[in-house]
């Protein structure tokens, strides 16, 4: 291991058993008001650990077409049953429109072919997930950046939320539906798209379509797939339980940087 590997790894264990500490709590006091605002002091704090002495502007690295994994794993969702879903599914995702709104000074609701024009990039990137595997993949879609620029976003924006067509579970507050969210640092990183092609074919539904999210230095369970609205937020604290992506409101952590 490199001197640069080995303190990449320890200042990446060192910044998750910040929160690590805090949520080895009993589920008891996990309940307290207290406790849990305290919680999110200490998420915040590791948000700023990760910022402090990452690089985040730093490229992940990228493959050629040979590494190119003869079979990708579809995970998670594979083919939404959600009544929205399953209708643009039928017509093809004809009257598909992605929404972009919240704290942006253009909101805009953009088909499929008007995605497709905006710049886009291309790229082979792993895919890890926090089961443990990993494959390769080449990925197309329009950069996120641009896309930001051409909708404005306020001055008190802090994060993207990826609201998604499937739910995983069925409860009373909805927040069985998934979702994701990334900072803004991560919203303009040159290799975060919008993909709506996979090695070379359209995005297949079990990977996502229309639309999925690669933000490619963090775990799969960010990658957001069946992408139906982005909304730009102060924060995220009435959006599911809080915590800021559907996984994270089940105790993972809200950074998952590789």
């Amino acid at each position: 291991m490199t001197p640069d590997l080995h303190r990449r790894n320890w200042i990446k264990g060192a910044a998750a058993s910040l929160t690590g500490l805090w949520l080895s709590a009993c589920d008891k006091l996990n309940a307290s008001p207290r406790v849990q605002e305290t919680l999110l002091k200490a998420e915040e704090l590791n948000r700023r650990v990760h910022r402090t002495l990452i690089d985040r502007r730093a490229l992940a690295k990228e493959f050629t077409s040979a590494d190119i994994s003869p079979d990708f794993r579809a995970n998670g969702s594979i083919s939404p049953s959600d009544s929205d879903y399953r209708a643009h599914l039928k017509d093809g995702f004809a009257n598909y429109k992605l929404r972009i709104d919240g704290l942006v000074d253009r909101p805009k609701a953009l088909t499929l072919s008007e995605i497709r024009a905006l710049p886009s990039r291309t790229q082979i990137t792993r895919h890890d997930c926090v089961e443990g595997w990993s494959s390769i993949g080449k990925w197309h879609g329009a950069r996120l950046g641009p896309l930001l620029d051409l909708v404005g976003l306020k001055r008190e924006a802090r994060y993207l939320v990826f609201h998604c067509f499937d739910s995983l579970e069925e409860t009373q507050n909805g927040s069985g539906r998934y979702y994701e969210s990334i900072d803004l640092i991560d919203g303009y990183h040159p290799q975060t798209i919008l993909a709506y092609q996979m090695n070379d074919a359209t995005l297949p539904v079990a990977h996502g379509a229309p639309l999925r999210l690669r933000v490619e230095r963090q775990l799969g369970y960010k990658q957001a797939k069946y992408i139906s609205r982005i909304e730009a937020v102060s924060d995220f604290k009435d959006l599911g339980l809080g915590k800021g992506g559907y996984w994270e409101d089940r105790g993972y952590e809200w950074y998952a940087g590789t």
